[in-house]
């Protein structure tokens, strides 16, 4: 077990656990080109990265928290094990930011695995007052990365329906709500779900049985999106008495399409108005972790 009692083995602890903390400060020791100690671009090179990409890393803000990103995205082994075992080893050899920053990140796989211990605790999920009288196959068992075919199958906190477009936006929120002390599991299509099923029958899958709630990322190129349109009407159409709790309509930029009538009786956290930004997160935060 990743988190057993005794010992944790940081193999099993995958990258997410680490939050946005101890990934600048990472970003502090590793950016600046040092022709002494290793940096980012020796760090990416021994994670796979090719030449091109590094490349392109190097107009990036923050290189060293783009390839943490992209490493956790594109490898299944991703690991704080692995982390820690890269940044010590050769060629890399950074063995001051490994003992500058383990106990922040031996917090962050404290607060990780506390954080599963409370799942397992939790009882399974279910909305009894609906169901939608599809009988469960074998397509529905092993949809998600992290789906076990013969065992329980994976559960988020949200779903997230979004267009294309919005993408940027769904990686923001999957920092500020995965990658910090929220820890809050997200059901992202283009990340989590496997190729090769139906679309529609594994979206009402998700929304229905495995997420708690759906996070709505409105735009106009939402207005125009067919999946879209889909996953919202479905949510909003499984139960009266739990509209209100399962989907919660968030707006980052501004419109010039009117707002979908249908989602004009839930409240909007609303990313667009200077004046409430800075509660934006928590609030959003606060609405996913509740029962």
């Amino acid at each position: 077990m990743a988190c057993a009692d005794s010992e944790v083995d940081l193999w099993m602890i995958p990258l997410t656990a680490l939050n946005m903390t101890v990934r600048k400060k990472l970003g502090l020791y590793l950016n600046p080109r040092n022709t002494v100690a290793a940096d980012w671009m020796a760090v990416a090179e021994v994670m796979g990265f090719s030449y091109l990409e590094i490349k392109n890393y190097e107009s990036s803000k923050n290189a060293t928290l783009g390839i943490l990103e992209d490493w956790q995205a594109r490898s299944h082994d991703a690991s704080v094990g692995k982390l820690l075992f890269i940044l010590m080893e050769e060629p890399v050899e950074r063995k001051d930011i490994v003992e500058d920053l383990r106990p922040l990140i031996d917090e962050d796989v404290r607060k990780y695995c506390e954080h599963l211990r409370k799942k397992k605790a939790e009882p399974p999920l279910q909305v009894p007052e609906v169901d939608s009288c599809v009988p469960r196959t074998t397509e529905r068992l092993g949809i998600t990365l992290d789906d076990d075919p013969e065992g329980s199958p994976e559960l988020f906190d949200a779903f997230i329906c979004y267009c294309q477009s919005d993408i940027e936006f769904v990686h923001e929120m999957i920092r500020e709500l995965e990658q910090t002390e929220y820890k809050l599991k997200l059901c992202v299509f283009d990340r989590n779900v496997l190729p090769g099923s139906c679309v529609w029958t594994i979206t009402s899958e998700l929304i229905e049985k495995r997420c708690k709630r759906m996070v709505v990322v409105i735009s106009d190129e939402y207005l125009d999106s067919d999946a879209c349109d889909f996953q919202t009407k479905f949510a909003l159409s499984l139960c009266p008495g739990a509209r209100s709790k399962r989907l919660i309509p968030v707006v980052y930029k501004s419109m010039a399409k009117p707002f979908p009538s249908i989602l004009r009786f839930l409240t909007v956290c609303d990313y667009t108005r200077p004046c409430t930004q800075a509660w934006f997160w928590v609030r959003l935060a606060r609405a996913l972790s509740l029962p």
